[in-house]
């Protein structure tokens, strides 16, 4: 799924909602910092699917987007440790501290039409939202069949983590559209200039 605002395109391709958090960061994919703003950090909860298109976001402010920031980097800290082999076990404290506090409540209310939408049963909360997301990881690095998965794309300028959960589990770049591609260019490029050479 993905999400436009101008120029910037968001992605949501890694399989869980924690590993698009870390995708918002410039170490993961080599660009801009995604999250510098409580205006950003207010499109990505709704662009996530985190909470319902409509939903005020009036109190993200600062605080949201610093705390989001930290969550982002134990997730990246604890998946990177999982990838080598390693413990972070600071992170897994941070992340199980914050998944341990209460998700938003939920609702199924009528829309035009008497179609049920979601919406949640009250205003959002800092704490709450970044426990659905603590949530996620700790549901991701306890599931060993969803952890057997975990990858870091073989993209030359990104560093995106995914699941991979393709067939045969040969899945090696976060996008075949974005980072696969580029480097089939690339690729072909090589193949043109040896010839030419």
């Amino acid at each position: 799924m993905t999400a436009g605002t101008g120029a910037y395109v968001r992605r949501f391709d890694s399989g869980r909602l924690c590993l698009d958090l870390v995708a918002t960061g410039a170490e993961a994919s080599g660009a801009c910092e995604r999250l510098g703003t409580p205006a950003l950090l207010a499109a990505w909860l709704v662009a996530s699917r985190l909470v319902p298109c409509g939903t005020p976001l009036t109190a993200v402010d600062d605080s949201w987007v610093a705390r989001f920031r930290q969550l982002r980097t134990s997730v990246d800290g604890l998946m990177t440790a999982q990838l080598a082999g390693g413990r972070a076990d600071d992170a897994l404290d941070r992340v199980n501290a914050l998944a341990a506090g209460a998700p938003p409540g939920l609702r199924a209310v009528r829309a035009e039409g008497g179609v049920l939408v979601r919406t949640l049963s009250a205003d959002p909360e800092c704490g709450a939202l970044l426990a659905a997301v603590a949530r996620d990881a700790v549901g991701l690095l306890t599931d060993p069949v969803a952890r057997a998965g975990l990858r870091r794309c073989e993209g030359d300028a990104c560093r995106r983590l995914y699941l991979d959960t393709s067939r045969g589990r040969r899945r090696r770049w976060c996008s075949s559209e974005v980072c696969g591609n580029r480097e089939r260019v690339a690729r072909h490029r090589r193949r043109v200039r040896a010839v030419r050479s």
